[in-house]
């Protein structure tokens, strides 16, 4: 599995789905002509929901620029949309604006020699410092963001966290001292889904916030060989999971249980704490609306409370090659301008339920769910920081089978941790990576 694709097999890009859009999206690049318009071309993925958030966006941008015509071109996700992505690059015919992933897999672009420079665009200065880090390199900021952000941690009911009086626990001990009371009072204290593999990696994914606040340096040494799975800090997420397993907390289908049976539990309130993505309030809000409010959110709970942070899935970026001229460029950037600034968080929104608070400075309304408002306290107190997958192109394949082991008594942390510093080793000599 590359560094992306756990985002992107969330987001529910179906290949049926992605075939039957492209059929009917096609490209057209236009240009200038002589009564001053200008015509352009936006690559975006072709799924449903993102088809239809493109359109809403164009529409938008024309009624304010009559002169300007952007025509939306649809990509496959996945890796057939990567190697799309950088043929166009590599050859010169890349849309005049496209979006794609920010992170290791926007560096495997090439920016600095492929994208144009966006660091004096009037957005950039209402850019998170989180978001900034993944579309730049050290010579220049590169993208703009295109849409919300969400969260990995621990979605839990909070109707019944109030019918115990139990508070958000700050560290580890307290939160299995929750998952005690809980236990005893009948509930299943922890949803596991191992019929859904990928759900197994939470633990660990969604801890890499708290290793990063133990030790700010972690990715860049893992990527250079320096630093491993296998130790301290980031053992803590492994050994979490091996110690949720030991307790007896899990719910008994947990072997078989899938993810849309994880979000019925804990909208039913049979399941209290659920490991996954605050993308699971979508899915709660299509089968069991009338639970959306009970719906929480908490970061994984470290062993010491002054690291407990919420990691976040950043954004897609918004890029511009750098091969892209005169009125089409002025074009170009004015309708990244236009998604990136204030003027479309309203489309934004109105397109898109968030399921995490934006990071170019548009305001979440006040009528989002207590789950989007627990994700942002954490922005607010400055306790978050991107996904491990945003830092370091190194995600190894098998990672949610050696989780899956871990939850299941078959593996202890040690050993799983160690199998899975081998796991990515293939992955990183193929990236060409040095130390490895």
């Amino acid at each position: 599995m590359n560094p992306s694709s756990f985002r992107r097999r969330r987001l529910g890009v179906g290949a049926a789905s992605v075939a039957a859009a492209a059929l009917v999206l096609s490209a057209c690049s236009g240009g200038g002509s002589d009564d001053g318009s200008v015509e352009i071309t936006f690559l975006s993925t072709s799924d449903e929901d993102n088809t239809a958030l493109a359109e809403a966006l164009i529409e938008a941008f024309e009624a304010e620029n009559p002169d300007i015509t952007v025509n939306l071109d649809g990509r496959p996700g996945g890796t057939e949309g990567d190697n799309l992505i950088k043929t166009r690059l590599a050859t010169g015919e890349m849309a005049e604006v496209f979006n794609y992933n920010s992170g290791s897999l926007f560096q495997a672009l090439n920016p600095d020699q492929n994208l144009l420079d966006l660091s004096d665009r009037p957005w950039v200065e209402n850019l998170t410092d989180d978001f900034t880090s993944v579309v730049s390199t050290e010579n220049g900021i590169y993208g703009g963001s295109y849409g919300s952000s969400f969260a990995g941690g621990i979605v839990y009911n909070g109707a019944i966290y109030d019918e115990l009086g139990l508070e958000v626990p700050e560290s580890w001990d307290d939160f299995m001292a929750n998952n005690e009371e809980i236990a005893a009072a009948g509930y299943d204290p922890i949803v596991q889904t191992y019929g859904d593999t990928w759900t197994s990696q939470l633990f660990v994914l969604g801890d890499y916030a708290n290793v990063h606040a133990a030790d700010p340096e972690w990715a860049e040494q893992y990527t250079a060989h320096e630093r491993f799975y296998a130790d301290e800090p980031a053992l803590a997420g492994f050994r979490h999971h091996q110690e949720a397993y030991e307790s007896g907390y899990f719910n008994e289908n947990y072997p078989s249980a899938t993810f849309e049976d994880g979000g019925a539990m804990l909208a039913e309130g049979t399941g209290v704490h659920y490991p996954i993505l605050t993308t699971i309030l979508s899915s709660i809000r299509f089968n069991h609306p009338d639970a959306v409010e009970d719906m929480r959110f908490m970061a994984i709970p470290a062993d010491d409370p002054a690291n407990t942070s919420a990691t976040i899935w950043q954004p897609d970026g918004l890029y511009v090659p750098n091969s892209v001229e005169g009125a089409e460029r002025d074009a170009a950037l004015a309708f990244v301008d236009f998604v990136t600034g204030p003027d479309a968080c309203s489309v934004f929104i109105e397109a898109v339920n968030p399921t995490g608070p934006y990071v170019n400075g548009c305001e979440l309304p006040a009528d989002v769910p207590p789950l989007v408002q627990d994700v942002q306290s954490y922005f607010d107190a400055g306790n978050t920081a991107p996904a491990l997958e945003f830092l370091s192109p190194i995600k190894g394949p098998n990672l949610e089978n050696i989780t899956v082991e871990v939850g299941s008594g078959i593996r202890d942390a040690e050993e799983a941790a160690a199998n899975y510093d081998r796991d990515v080793e293939n992955q990183a000599r193929q990236l060409g990576l040095e130390g490895w």
